[in-house]
């Protein structure tokens, strides 16, 4: 057997209490295998059904016992044809012992590698563990489960336990459960072996980890709490992300007759002179450069090795902190783990005591850390405590890289302190809001969570993976609707919103949402097919003049989109008193969040254009007290807010305050507008 290749056993419960389940199973254990073609073509695999109407195992003919165990498969290389024998399960019709199919996987796996293949033999167990296990001949059933599992840890093998209960029927014996849970439980403990309930299909296409990553460390060495004490550690990647594999390119030139021919296209690139193109550069003649304006800067490999940072290879401890300090959004990049070394007795109480202490005070600690010798950059990230629950796993610490002052992005968003009382909630709708997201809870108090991270897969791959399934068959396959399971992942649950109708009548009622008839005339054209209403507006736009086609829409509110319009519709409605002030009103939340939402000044013209037109219209209806202490706040906002780029943009446009030669009303005298522009510029500076 290949080095560092898996030989995998899957021990498949298919009685009857399974039937039901048995659909998702075979898709599960079919990406299993799929993923086995796809990066681990040398690993073995078996398959053992139990619960099966016939029997047929070694152990029956040799010593016999273990019926209604059936060896599917036996162990062998991975190859398509196990996919076939997994599509579909036979359907058994006795109840599955699954101890006896532990027997027989790992009588399976002593014959076939016995000593040899440390730590790469692994059992995957799938059952309901519904049906009674048979009372043994000697002792009871925990004895008989501690002598597996310490056989089990002698022969360096490794299970997972793998139980599905979904709506558990009224026929399921609840004691006969609980018992088959605490000799399941004896496994994880005394040996290599994993427990994990699932109780939906989701869950359980998350709970077989169907590609065996190998453990390799970033770093060991010791983790300097001073100069005098160190504390020697191994860091793992804990999470990282898993990508779609990369494809290859394959030429189809090779004759089909060819047994030998590798069909690989192989990429070879050639450099040549913009002066001469006929003449190819050496690599010897090449340099690299780095633009600095409009020029290249060429910097050699040494001169690059001269100013290279070259530190230590390390982790130093920095400080400690509270953990409230460091945010959840800081996080970045991949999350390590840090263990102390394996074996080394004084490391594991070291790493427990601070670990712990670090959890009393609700502290975290911050390190710097260089993986390897040579390493031309340094992290800094935070470690925090990760008390461990079980006697044979030592304590330990997460690590996520902290960003620099250069990493972080500060975002401009506007205040909700200039929106004006009108556009916010009321209590009624707050509550409306409220319940709406509540009922999108994942995690509802008293129920199991819906799509719990540990357990749900990436849809993207699993629909990537049936796909080459589907293609392995049948290259000219169309590709495969959307499985029922993943659209549970990538889709709204009808269920759920079923059940939350009037949550969602309620949310319906407290907004209120109108159509924007201005944005469909944009949209529209007068001759498309948009419906009865649509064209009725068109008809009337076009059969009238301007101002009426205008007035036939009343403007209620500045929009984004064209606020100097919607600004001059509103002022000149006279069918009530307040339109003037709503419109001023309106139009300079409009200014100030045009100012407060810009970047590098992208929003300043648009934001002059509506001064001009709040500044025209103040002067017609008679209000230039109201544009005049506008401006002069504005200006101050700007100053206090680090917006002085508008205020020079302003200073450029040469707009002023409305003095008594442009209103009557005004209180600014001539001079005093003219110099309005010339005080504004120490504010600018």
């Amino acid at each position: 057997m290949a080095r560092n290749k898996e030989a995998l056993l899957l021990l498949i419960d298919v009685g009857p209490s399974m039937h039901n389940v048995l659909p998702e199973i075979e898709r599960v254990c079919s990406t299993l295998i799929e993923k086995k073609l796809i990066y681990s073509k040398y690993d073995e695999v078996g398959v053992i059904l139990f619960g099966t109407q016939d029997t047929k195992n070694e152990l029956t003919k040799e010593v016999g016992g273990y019926e209604h165990v059936m060896v599917l498969r036996n162990i062998g290389v991975v190859d398509g044809n196990v996919l076939e024998v997994l599509q579909p399960l036979p359907r058994g019709t006795f109840p599955g012992d699954f101890l006896d199919a532990i027997i027989v996987g790992m009588d399976m796996l002593i014959k076939k590698y016995g000593p040899t293949n440390m730590g790469k033999k692994r059992l995957c167990l799938i059952t309901n563990a519904q049906c009674p296990t048979k009372d043994p001949y000697e002792g009871t059933k925990e004895d008989q489960v501690t002598i597996i599992a310490d056989q089990m840890t002698a022969q360096a093998m490794k299970m997972e336990s793998i139980v599905v209960r979904g709506r558990i029927g009224a026929e399921a014996n609840e004691k006969i459960m609980d018992e088959n849970d605490r000799l399941l439980n004896i496994f994880s403990k005394r040996t290599r072996a994993k427990l994990v309930h699932v109780e939906s299909p989701i869950s359980l296409l998350g709970a077989l980890k169907t590609r065996n990553i190998n453990p390799v460390t970033i770093f060991r060495g010791d983790l300097e709490v001073s100069p005098k004490m160190k504390i020697k550690i191994w860091v793992y990647k804990k999470t990282t992300e898993e990508k779609i594999p990369t494809l290859k390119k394959y030429s189809d030139r090779a004759p089909p007759t060819d047994k030998f021919a590798t069909h690989e296209v192989k990429v070879d690139y050639q450099y040549k002179r913009v002066e001469d193109p006929n003449k190819f550069v050496p690599p010897e003649q090449r340099i690299k450069g780095y633009r600095y304006g409009p020029q290249v800067v060429p910097i050699s490999s040494a001169e690059w090795d001269a100013v290279k940072f070259k530190p230590e290879k390390s982790v130093k401890l920095l400080g400690f902190t509270d953990a409230e300090n460091i945010m959840r959004h800081y996080y970045m990049k991949d999350v390590n783990i840090f263990i102390p070394e394996p074996g080394n007795t004084r490391a594991i109480l070291a790493v427990s005591a601070l670990a712990r202490a670090m959890k009393e005070a609700n502290k975290v600690a911050i390190v710097r850390c260089v993986w390897r010798q040579g390493q031309g950059s340094v992290v800094v990230g935070v470690l925090t405590p990760n008390i461990s629950g079980r006697e044979n796993i030592p304590d330990s610490f997460y690590f996520n890289v902290l960003p620099f002052a250069e990493d972080v992005r500060e975002f401009q968003f506007p205040s909700f302190s200039n929106f004006p009382d009108s556009w916010l909630p009321t209590e009624q709708q707050q509550e409306a809001a409220d319940n709406f997201v509540r009922m999108f809870d994942l995690a509802p108090p008293g129920k199991e969570e819906a799509l719990p991270p540990d357990l749900t897969p990436n849809p993207v791959l699993e629909r990537f993976y049936r796909c080459l399934e589907v293609k392995w068959n049948n290259p000219d396959a169309a590709v495969p609707p959307l499985d029922e399971t993943l659209r549970k992942i990538t889709e709204s649950d009808p269920e759920l919103l079923s059940h939350n109708e009037s949550v969602l009548d309620e949310f319906r009622r407290a907004f209120e949402l109108k159509e924007n008839f201005k944005q469909l005339l944009r949209e529209k054209p007068s001759g498309s097919n948009g419906g009865e209403d649509c064209a009725m507006i068109h008809v009337q736009s076009a059969n009238r003049d301007t101002n009426e086609a205008t007035s036939s829409i009343k403007i209620e509110k500045v929009g984004d989109i064209t606020p100097i319009q919607d600004f001059e519709a509103m002022i000149s409605r006279r069918d009530g008193p307040n339109w003037v002030d709503k419109a001023i009103t309106e139009m300079k939340n409009k200014i100030f969040y045009l100012v407060e939402d810009s970047y590098d000044g992208d929003n300043y013209p648009k934001a002059a254009e509506c001064l001009v037109a709040i500044r025209k219209a103040c002067i017609l209806e008679q209000e230039p007290k109201q544009f005049n202490d506008f401006l002069r706040h504005l200006c101050k906002f700007c100053k206090e807010k680090n917006l002085r780029s508008f205020n020079e943009f302003l200073a450029a446009k040469e707009l002023t305050l409305i003095s008594k030669s442009e209103a009557p009303d005004s209180e600014v005298t001539e001079d005093e507008a003219r110099s309005f522009v010339v005080k504004s510029e120490p504010m600018l500076e």
